[in-house]
């Protein structure tokens, strides 16, 4: 179609009328997944950083949260992240302890009272230099028996405990005398009530998410190992933001860790109280002598890692 000198500068007034407004960004949609159930603290994370970048950003940014392993296990969480074909991710430092030895260093034994000192010490330049893009906790971890308490390191002997496979807790339980014994998370209910496993290392927010309680009669408090979690971004994820929206990212991921780790310390009592009366509790307050066998084994595989010995120099360990 010829365009005419009027029509021109019709096009022109209206673009000048109109145009003082640069074009709408195209909105950028992530997802965020973890193993975890809806109840347990890393998908209360997830959610909360979902609303709190929606809101930054004016919807530029929007975040889809898929816990309860719906976008598969750990080991495919991270195939996909490494692909590019999943944006954020939330992985256990065991597991992430595979591709970056150093993460083992979270399997120290006994290393944290509870859940708060262990927040503090990943506040350290030690923890910051290994982290992805921060840390989320679980509670500690504790032991969850189907048919038997826990007084002895020979109770343990030949039981077959639910674990991550990763080579600081295969490490431990062997020692211990145990049969460690991988089972996926929503797996281990069946696994305890028909007797494929004895018992799980467990913390208490998936315990009770997953009402491990009504298959299981012993719960023994350990507070053998903290439990972080690790936000992880894809490359492809983060390159496709403007310098201004990683800023942004940054800033709210940050305030969202907080957030989400203020909850866990109260969370871990809130956890522990709804307990009491569905399941014996034991309190092993001498659980770190009685694994000296398991937390020497460690020691001798994991104590040279330059980290851990960083960790422990900067929390006074």
């Amino acid at each position: 179609m010829k365009m005419t000198n009027q029509f021109r500068a019709s096009v022109a007034a209206t673009l000048i009328a109109l145009g003082a407004a640069p074009a709408m960004a195209e909105p950028i949609e992530m997802r965020i997944a973890m193993v975890t159930p809806p109840s347990h603290v890393w998908t209360k994370f997830s959610n909360h950083f979902a609303e709190e970048i929606a809101a930054a950003t004016d919807g530029e940014i929007t975040v889809s949260v898929f816990p309860a392993a719906q976008l598969g296990n750990e080991s495919e969480m991270l195939q996909q992240l490494s692909a590019g074909v999943l944006e954020l991710g939330i992985m256990t430092a065991g597991t992430m302890s595979l591709r970056a030895p150093d993460f083992a260093a979270w399997q120290d034994p006994f290393a944290f009272a509870d859940v708060g000192e262990a927040i503090e010490a990943s506040k350290t330049e030690a923890a910051q230099s290994i982290r992805g893009m921060g840390y989320i906790f679980a509670g500690m971890r504790h032991i969850l028996m189907a048919n038997r308490d826990v007084t002895e390191l020979s109770d343990l002997e030949n039981q077959k405990i639910r674990i991550l496979p990763f080579p600081a807790a295969l490490t431990w339980w062997r020692a211990a005398g145990a049969v460690p014994t991988p089972v996926s998370l929503g797996d281990v209910y069946q696994s305890l009530s028909s007797g494929l496993l004895d018992g799980v290392d467990i913390d208490l927010d998936a315990l009770v998410g997953f009402s491990m309680q009504q298959a299981a009669d012993h719960l023994i408090l350990t507070n053998h190992i903290a439990f972080p979690g690790v936000v992880v971004m894809s490359d492809s994820a983060w390159s496709s933001l403007t310098p201004e929206q990683q800023e942004t990212v940054t800033e709210v991921m940050n305030a969202s860790l907080a957030w989400g780790n203020d909850l866990q310390i109260e969370t871990e009592k809130t956890n522990l109280e709804s307990l009491e009366g569905q399941i014996e509790i034991t309190r092993l307050d001498n659980a770190a002598e009685l694994f000296s066998e398991a937390n020497d084994a460690y020691e001798a595989e994991f104590g040279a890692l330059p980290q851990l010995k960083a960790l422990r120099e900067q929390t006074g360990r």
